[in-house]
């Protein structure tokens, strides 16, 4: 491929030492006592048996949710991914609702629904001591694993649909002659992209093992809540910082583990041409009225419960009280989707050239992403709260700056996967006829990869107006985002107000995805 080595590999170098660097000054911070190498943090931490049992809270919460995802999800994946039947796509975007919001704003629908005060009470009042112990279970373990497993079995829904339709039908269709359907998935289609599925339910494991609101919020002791807590209430940022530690040491050493044999863990999202697809059978149409049920429980009643709850006058109150932060909100998501769509492009281009500098950004990025927010939220702080650098930690450039680092994965591997599929014979064409580098950019590759570019924007600012885990820690002083002021409101607001609040961000979410469909719907955009 015609690369321009010094471009970039100039983004590789940024790359690298913008999102390597709180790594960094986290681990420097930790080794470092008065100033000496020392290890004190460190055995003061694990002295006490309370780290070690938050961790084993912390550990079988994430093992639960990726359980129940990977059996739910795999499925549910090949249902609407592989057969033909008519409504699998509007079930597609409804078990992906959940994805787009906060986490802990199921946790709330939940409580709308099932708490003491809940419609369940309201609508059923002879089912009050039921309520309650449905409101006991629902803070503590199996509340946590309900929520997050509503949360990210899109993740694996989507990737294994998205999947399927990489595996070459060839080989399908010469098994279909010998075996059945059922045969084939088993023996031929799920095995070719098994290894992809694996790599998923470690971005689960891992996204659920940092997860903060949703514990807080439901009150699980769990790992992150520790390390909140250390820097937020106790302002101890040397315990902070020692907390955090192994949780990324843990991420490092478990995709360092995946990634063992295997030069590209990024799941290979390239469609193959004229994709088999299954014929919708009596167990298929079995299997869609089960995930009917299955949205109805998981997605619609929380979020229909937490839609109803507020009145007219909470949504004005809440506007009022709420409004500086939504737009502070929408704009930083968009500026930073924007940042992160131009990032993506070039590690985009960088990883299509599949050399040793494009497989360490790779990895680098996928650490980033899977490492808690409260993690990388601490090492942005102890590398930046400096008198120095002091105009970037007192704007919102540093949680900008946290957007990009955490969540530069996403937008790469949506543009890596839209440029490995231009025809290259395009820019050959183009470098013979005498076009440099970024002529070929600016003209062919540009234009070509103009419904990536734009999903991946969409992608990048629905995470970030979603994030709250790094938000919490880095905002500036009196620049909060709406999520955490959503979640710093609960404690001491009614809570029509707060499902009022979420309703708000609920729309801003999903107002971008509405405004694209329609347009692609009357094809006005390419």
């Amino acid at each position: 491929m015609f690369a321009k080595p010094a471009t970039l590999t100039l983004t590789a170098l940024l790359f690298l030492g913008i999102g390597l660097a709180p790594l960094m000054a986290l681990l420097v911070s930790s080794l470092s006592v008065d100033g000496a190498f020392g290890l004190d943090r460190y055995q003061h931490l694990w002295s006490s048996p309370k780290p070690l049992q938050l961790f084993g809270h912390s550990l079988l919460l994430a093992g639960l949710t990726t359980l129940i995802v990977t059996v739910l999800g795999v499925p549910l994946g090949i249902l609407f991914g592989k057969t033909t039947l008519r409504l699998r796509t509007p079930f597609l975007v409804l078990f992906t609702l959940p994805l787009l919001i906060p986490p802990y704003f199921l946790s709330l629908g939940w409580f709308s629904l099932l708490g003491r005060e809940g419609w369940l009470v309201r609508l059923f009042p002879a089912a009050e001591t039921v309520a309650k112990n449905l409101a006991d279970l629902l803070f503590g373990l199996p509340g946590c694993v309900l929520t997050l497993s509503t949360v990210f079995l899109p993740l694996i829904i989507l990737v294994t649909a998205m999947l399927l339709q990489t595996v070459n039908p060839r080989m399908e269709e010469a098994a279909r002659l010998y075996a059945s359907w059922r045969r084939v998935l088993f023996y031929i289609t799920l095995p070719a992209i098994f290894s992809s599925i694996l790599f998923m339910t470690l971005l689960v494991f891992m996204l659920t093992l940092g997860e903060v609101t949703v514990p807080l919020t439901l009150r699980y002791d769990a790992y992150p809540t520790e390390i909140l807590t250390q820097f937020a209430a106790f302002y101890d940022f040397d315990s902070a910082t020692a907390t955090a530690s192994p949780l990324a040491l843990l991420a490092f050493l478990m995709l360092m583990t995946e990634w063992h044999g295997r030069q590209w863990a990024m799941p290979d999202l390239r469609p193959m041409d004229n994709s088999l697809m299954i014929q919708p059978g009596l167990s298929a149409k079995l299997m869609m009225i089960m995930a009917a049920g299955l949205a109805l429980v998981m997605v619609l009643l929380p979020f229909g419960a937490l839609g109803l709850y507020a009145t007219l006058d909470d949504f004005s109150e809440a506007w009022t009280r709420g409004y500086d932060a939504l737009l502070r909100s929408l704009f930083y998501a968009a500026v930073g989707a924007s940042l992160l769509t131009v990032t993506g492009f070039f590690l985009g281009l960088l990883w299509r050239e599949r050399t040793c500098c494009s497989g360490i950004t790779q990895f680098t990025a996928l650490l980033l992403l899977i490492l808690p927010g409260t993690v990388l939220g601490i090492g942005l702080i102890g590398l930046w709260n400096t008198p120095g650098t002091n105009w970037i930690y007192a704007s919102p450039g540093i949680l900008i700056m946290g957007y990009v680092i955490q969540y530069a994965a996403l937008p790469s591997a949506v543009l890596h996967a839209v440029l490995t599929r231009l025809p290259p014979s395009l820019e050959q064409a183009a470098a013979l006829a005498g076009a440099g580098w970024w002529r070929r950019l600016l003209l062919i590759v540009l234009p070509l990869s103009r419904r990536g570019l734009l999903l991946a924007w969409l992608v990048s600012y629905l995470f970030c107006l979603r994030d709250t885990g790094l938000a919490m820690l880095v905002y500036p002083p009196g620049e909060d985002t709406l999520p955490v002021r959503i979640y710093t409101l609960m404690a001491n607001s009614r809570f029509g107000l707060v499902t009022a609040l979420c309703t708000l961000l609920m729309v801003a979410a999903l107002s971008p995805l509405a405004i694209f469909g329609l347009f692609r719907k009357r094809k006005e955009l390419p």
